[in-house]
């Protein structure tokens, strides 16, 4: 979703969350973009009291026109739909340039300046998200490795004891696939 908010000195703007572009009064008229409606921050976060600056959106969709207001439309979906599996990363923001590219949405621009966008997209990541993402894909990867070795371990003595078949350990490990039990089982009977 984008809105055109309208401030009391009648400028509008482009919104995406984080980043601001000027332009010309009634710009949705000239484009031909569907609004809904207008919303009032005022009444959407306070409750209808009375705030120092009232912001009067004019909040607009997707159209069935090719303009370029409704290319940064899609591009913002597209965006929405890579952060959601991918969470707040660069490979979203790749993702989402590679998407657009391919459906003809901003493609000469995004083949143009690619790295501007990217640069851009990831500096209106939040410091603290990205040390979380970090902590978390760190935390993930080092969870993964324990339990991985911790797999291996069990498949090897249950290996070493020869009281049960590969496929029967495989359902007792079945983190393990079985060429990997296959592997462990050549290390062992090259120790043995």
């Amino acid at each position: 979703m984008i809105c055109f908010l309208s401030y009391k000195f009648n400028m509008n703007f482009i919104v995406n969350p984080g980043a601001f572009q000027y332009n010309e009064d009634a710009v949705g008229e000239r484009l031909n973009i569907r609004c809904c409606r207008f919303i009032k921050i005022s009444e959407e976060f306070f409750s209808g009291a009375d705030i120092d600056i009232e912001v009067k959106a004019k909040v607009i969709y997707e159209s069935d026109t090719e303009d370029i207001i409704n290319q940064y439309i899609l591009f913002c979906k597209v965006f929405d739909e890579q952060r959601k599996l991918y969470g707040m990363t660069e490979r979203t923001v790749r993702e989402t340039i590679r998407i657009c590219k391919d459906r003809n949405v901003l493609k000469e621009y995004l083949m143009n300046r690619e790295m501007e966008v990217v640069t851009i997209m990831m500096s209106l990541f939040d410091n603290e998200q990205i040390m979380k993402t970090y902590w978390k894909d760190m935390e993930n990867t080092l969870t993964d490795k324990i339990a991985h070795k911790k797999d291996r371990e069990i498949a090897e003595r249950m290996i070493k004891k020869g009281k049960m078949s590969l496929e029967d350990i495989a359902d007792y490990v079945p983190a393990l696939s079985f060429d990997e039990l296959k592997e462990i089982e050549a290390e062992v009977m090259q120790l043995a």
